[in-house]
């Protein structure tokens, strides 16, 4: 058992589980849409999720190294107030509770309910089940919107409602229990994925698809490859996200100094692995203009549709919702001892700080499912989770910096791991990053600056709860 009060059962292989169920959402079945009419290549398309992977896997060596020197649960948290002072910590904090993490369990939620909805008829997110509320678009200025939105309660959002309960509930009994459902669901979803890999690359379509690029509409001028390049990486990062969910529970992992850097390594590599093989399925399935054009943007359920006819659909729709289950298990799983951290130290409501009778946060995962929930109602998630890309990636960037300024500051502490190329990896890393955050601000301001301003936020919220710290 941890000094606070956590029981380390998880190990090797379920750690590694983690990662790769947190990871494996429903984005790698549906971005490479959106990714597709940004540019229009099939090369653009693998090297854009190629950038992905070697970011990803640069920022995981690097946390790696901090996993090393502070093994203790919060994980992201942790290190950036360690490294830079409470403030920094708990804006990370806020932003992750109100957005990055219940906003992300909100949308795969939401897309867990949508796919129910082809066995169950009745699952629609088209009828309203009581009042409802819209708010027409919202115009801040020339390049910067905000809306339009729909409030209530559908069919679809009660079911992700119902599912994020269920799993809250499930979680309440204990790691053991939470680590071996996730372990049962990432292999699931691992083996679906691989399936369609397998089927998309042995198999031919019986319409074979339209060679060359997809043509952009008449009017419509394309980014610069680069530039395009960079922007995308909303998709793709996103999609490759939640990976360093591993170090939020760092309290009940085995051995954490190894077993997170080892994991880490090995699940991130296994699934950007698996996302690249995946769109050169795509492609020989569908080419470019199939990527593009697929309806409501569900270019896997296309790809097994183009092989197998409706059947096809039906079989994707299965391996989603196996998939989305597993990610909402590890993201529930997880994030909750980010806010029990905090709790600890002040930052967040006491009851969070409490460990229940089988060793969990249970306030922390019931705040963590009731904002969920709200956010599902009110259909703003999306949006919102497009508003948090950039000061997610800006996180990343300072925790990443955080390996050299500790490097110059502290070089006595004991580094049982050491990232791999230091500092050529993690400099590379902010470099990419960077770039990405600045082609945002040029070309995609409406992603940029309203993410800003929901980090801004929690400022105020930070010098309101500020004495506590000094108490803690």
């Amino acid at each position: 058992m941890d000094a606070t009060g956590y029981r380390r059962h998880v190990g090797l292989f379920s750690a590694t589980m983690l990662i790769a169920g947190s990871m494996i959402g429903s984005g790698v079945f549906i971005v490479a849409a959106d990714m597709m009419r940004t540019y229009g290549t099939s090369g653009f398309l693998l090297a854009a999720w190629g950038l992905t992977a070697v970011l990803t896997l640069f920022a995981a060596l690097s946390y790696g190294e901090l996993a090393g020197l502070f093994p203790q649960a919060g994980g992201q948290y942790s290190y950036l107030r360690e490294i830079y002072g409470p403030a920094m910590g708990f804006l990370y904090g806020w932003t992750f509770f109100t957005v990055i993490e219940c906003g992300t369990l909100a949308a795969v939620a939401v897309a867990f309910g949508k796919y129910l909805g082809n066995f169950i008829p009745w699952v629609t997110d088209t009828t309203w089940l009581g009042p409802h509320l819209e708010v027409p678009l919202l115009r801040i200025s020339q390049s910067i919107s905000v809306g339009p939105y729909h409030l209530g309660l559908t069919p679809t959002r009660l079911s992700a409602i119902a599912v994020v309960a269920l799993l809250t509930v499930v979680n309440l009994y204990g790691v053991r229990l939470g680590s071996r459902i996730q372990d049962l669901f990432t292999v699931a979803k691992i083996g679906g994925l691989a399936a369609l890999i397998g089927l998309g690359l042995w198999f031919h379509p019986a319409v074979p698809p339209v060679a060359g690029p997809y043509p952009h509409q008449l009017g419509d001028v394309p980014l610069p490859f680069l530039t395009a390049l960079l922007v995308v990486q909303t998709g793709s990062m996103f999609s490759a996200d939640a990976w360093n969910s591993i170090t939020f529970i760092a309290g009940e992992v085995k051995e954490p100094r190894r077993t997170i850097p080892f994991s880490l390594l090995i699940g991130t590599t296994l699934v950007c692995g698996l996302y690249i093989v995946a769109n050169l399925a795509y492609l020989r399935v569908l080419g470019p203009t199939g990527i593009a054009t697929a309806p409501q943007d569900r270019v896997a359920s296309a790809a097994l549709q183009a092989l197998f006819g409706p059947g096809g659909g039906l079989i994707m729709a299965g391996v989603i919702l196996v998939s989305t289950f597993g990610c909402l298990n590890g993201l529930l799983f997880s994030g909750a001892r980010v806010y029990q951290r905090m709790a600890v130290d002040g930052l967040f409501h006491p009851l969070a700080a409490r460990l229940n009778q089988h060793g969990v946060p249970a306030f922390g995962l019931w705040i963590q499912a009731l904002w969920t929930c709200a956010l599902t109602l009110t259909g703003t998630y999306g949006q919102l989770l497009d508003f948090v890309m950039l000061p997610t990636i800006l996180f990343y960037v300072f925790t990443v910096g955080g390996v050299i300024l500790l490097r110059l500051r502290r070089p006595d502490l004991p580094r049982t791991v050491r990232v791999w190329g230091y500092p050529v990896v993690p400099l590379l890393y902010m470099a990419g990053a960077c770039a990405i955050v600045g082609a945002l601000f040029i070309y995609r301001p409406s992603y940029s600056w309203p993410g800003l301003i929901l980090v801004a936020l929690g400022w105020p919220v930070y010098l309101a709860v500020k004495p506590r710290v000094a108490q803690s």
